[in-house]
């Protein structure tokens, strides 16, 4: 008999964890779906390298997030045993790979915001949430650099590499915003020093973004209207079916160890 969902007590700073944490293991998993599948061997390794990354962020913040939460939960349990709704990633981190400008595109606008953010983060007054920032930091600012290159090559390089990076940011400019949005829940976190205001990574996030969108001689669409709800639990139809391959074992073997 598969293991019924479990609940989790979302104190704010439960939840807060929680979300940066779903942003890792979506994306982590995101990008493992390149293993064996990527352009060229070396990038294979690249993927793979970020994935675990992002995954090793996402288990160090569910372990705190159980910790704070004292209700028997652990990292598997948050990260196998919630439902769809109850994960609190971006809507960004779940969108399909797609091609693989439609993947360095999403790692660009993650990776351009996690930076700073994670560098902010290591000033944070919640001790456990400094230490993990100054790992992951580390982490990102590769990530950072990694993909910037690559959305350089496939901008400047052939028409069909430009046409490709250019559809890509289209498609997924709509999901930027998110980033930066704060609700009641975050505002608490961020007035008592724990958490980083994300509404002063914005502008050195359109920095970055705009200069290695320059210079891959690509651009960014002028639109403001931004798609939100992934923060609340609401999410696209992509969250559900990627769930049902990350928490398949799990519920199919539940309690199974190594």
């Amino acid at each position: 008999m598969a293991t019924p969902s479990i609940t989790v007590t979302e104190t704010p700073l439960v939840l807060y964890a929680l979300r940066r944490a779903d942003d890792g293991l979506i994306l982590g998993h995101r990008l493992s779906e390149w293993c064996g599948h990527a352009p060229m061997l070396e990038e294979d390794m690249a993927l793979s390298n970020i994935a675990l990354d992002l995954i090793g962020q996402a288990r160090a913040l569910y372990t705190y997030a159980a910790e704070v939460e004292g209700k028997n939960n652990d990292e598997d349990k948050l990260a196998y045993l919630r439902d769809v709704r109850q994960y609190r990633n971006l809507l960004l981190v779940e969108r399909p790979n797609g091609d693989f400008a439609q993947t360095m595109v999403r790692q660009l606008f993650y990776s351009s915001f996690a930076d700073p953010y994670w560098r902010g983060m290591m000033h944070s007054t919640d001790a456990t949430l400094a230490a993990i920032a100054a790992k992951s930091e580390k982490e990102s600012a590769y990530h950072l650099r990694h993909v910037s290159e690559w959305i350089i090559r496939l901008g400047d390089g052939t028409d069909e590499s430009h046409a490709r990076a250019q559809a890509a940011i289209d498609d997924l400019w709509a999901f930027t915003g998110e980033m930066f949005a704060v609700d009641d829940a975050e505002r608490s976190m961020i007035a008592s020093g724990v958490a980083v205001d994300p509404l002063t990574l914005k502008s050195p996030w359109m920095v970055t973004v705009s200069e290695v969108v320059r210079e891959a001689t690509l651009t960014l669409p002028e639109t403001d209207w931004m798609q939100q709800g992934g923060r609340d639990g609401r999410h696209s139809e992509h969250l559900g079916h990627l769930l049902s391959e990350l928490q398949h074992m799990q519920r199919s073997f539940p309690g199974a160890s190594w």
